[in-house]
């Protein structure tokens, strides 16, 4: 019997990431079609910026209730923008190097940055979504308790 428990766990893990990487290319395309659009209107950090943010919101929903499994909350949707926040001041730089440096088209570039920091992401984002659920759940989020 212990030796289905190591195997749960792994198709658990297996499960989870496939589950964020499907999310993530969904997110992704959106976003990128966004920002192909703006970008004939705005400068293509800008275009990327608009983009960005309006990727935040899906990824939050979509992380919160179908990766990790968890309810949706104020205080989870306030902390979630952190992770962002730090993915995208890591992606305007890869931006930066892929475009400035590498001579990446600017079509291109938001590909590749994406693909560069999707770990990151994933780490960060499993790291906020479960310490607003621990701390929840111990019953910090109530300001009644505190």
């Amino acid at each position: 019997m212990q030796s289905s428990t190591p195997h749960k766990r792994e198709n658990s893990r297996w499960a989870r990431w496939s589950t964020f990487l499907a999310g993530g290319l969904f997110n992704t395309l959106v976003t990128y079609l966004v920002y192909l659009l703006l970008q004939k209107f705005l400068n293509y950090q800008l275009a990327f910026l608009v983009a960005y943010c309006l990727g935040i919101g899906f990824a939050y929903y979509f992380n919160a209730q179908f990766v990790f499994r968890t309810h949706l909350s104020w205080r989870g949707l306030l902390c979630y923008p952190i992770v962002y926040l730090v993915q995208y001041a890591l992606s305007a730089f890869c931006m930066k190097i892929f475009v400035e440096r590498f001579h990446v088209p600017k079509a291109y570039g938001p590909l590749l940055t994406s693909a560069a920091v999707v770990p990151v992401t994933y780490v960060l984002s499993k790291l906020v979504i479960e310490r607003v659920r621990a701390e929840e759940s111990a019953g910090y989020a109530n300001p009644e308790e505190e």
